[in-house]
Formats: structure tokens, C-alpha cells, sequence
């Protein structure tokens, strides 16, 4: 039964992946690094270091996702503050994996659930405002402008 709950849940992860806009698609990069982080703590606290190693891993692979993702040209100095976190973060959880500390990995989850929470607030005439500039630099730059 278990496997078939997580088949589910990847179906429906997958599914709303494929139609999902720019936006959502970070929002669901930044909830995958906080369930990660949820599991490597959880794996921390019972000692199985096996589920903490992929956990942590897997939460630093989205974490250095979201840190490509940014766009440093248009961001200016919020994507250079951005950066520095996801930055801090991968190595905050690379200290906590080694010393095994939970209260390391919850000082990363705080933070993310600052950016994602801030995230979750732009309203949908921003999204579409940046989405549109970035299809038009797209654009630009496919064309040789």
C-alpha cells in the first residue's frame, strides 16, 4: 500500500510539473527541499544515516537548483542576496549532515520557509509582468539583439 501512495504522489508531483508555470514551478522546488529536510531530520533523530545522506542530498540538489535558477542580470540585488542564501543553506546542511545536528538543518528550514512564504505572496499580475520579460529577453537573445 505504501508504494502505492508514493507512486501517487509522483505521479501527481509529475503531473503538476507539466503544467505548471515558472512560478509554481519554484514553489514546488522549495516544497521538495523542505520535505527532504523533514526527512533528513526525521533520519538524523533515529540514527539512519543512509536516509539522512539522500535526504540531504536530494535537499542540496534542489537547493542548488533554485540558486541556478536565478536570473543575476534582471534580480539585481535581490538575486545576489538569493544567491548567498541558497549558498549558505547547501553549506549549512552539508555541516549539519556532518555533525548530525537537526538544529542546523531546522536554521535552513526557517529560511526557506522565509523565501518560499515570500514567494507564495507575489501577486499573479507580478508573475505574469516577470514571466513576460523573461520571454522577451528569450526571445532577444535567441534573435542576436
Amino acid at each position: 500500500m505504501s508504494y502505492g501512495i508514493k507512486a501517487y504522489k509522483s505521479v501527481g508531483v509529475k503531473d503538476d510539473l507539466a503544467v505548471a508555470d515558472p512560478h509554481r514551478v519554484i514553489q514546488l522546488l522549495m516544497q521538495g527541499a523542505l520535505e527532504n529536510m523533514a526527512k533528513a531530520k526525521g533520519s538524523m533523530e533515529r540514527k539512519d544515516y543512509a536516509g539522512k545522506s539522500a535526504a540531504v542530498s536530494k535537499a542540496m540538489t534542489i537547493i542548488s537548483a533554485l540558486q541556478g535558477s536565478l536570473d543575476m542580470e534582471a534580480g539585481g540585488e535581490i538575486s545576489d542576496n538569493l544567491w548567498a542564501l541558497y549558498d549558505f543553506m547547501v553549506n549549512h546542511l552539508m555541516l549539519a549532515s556532518r555533525s548530525n545536528s537537526p538544529s542546523k538543518v531546522d536554521e535552513v528550514m526557517e529560511l526557506m520557509l522565509s523565501i518560499k512564504g515570500a514567494w507564495d505572496q507575489i501577486p499573479v499580475s507580478e508573475r505574469e509582468k516577470g514571466y513576460q520579460m523573461q520571454v522577451a529577453r528569450q526571445s532577444q537573445s535567441a534573435s542576436g539583439f
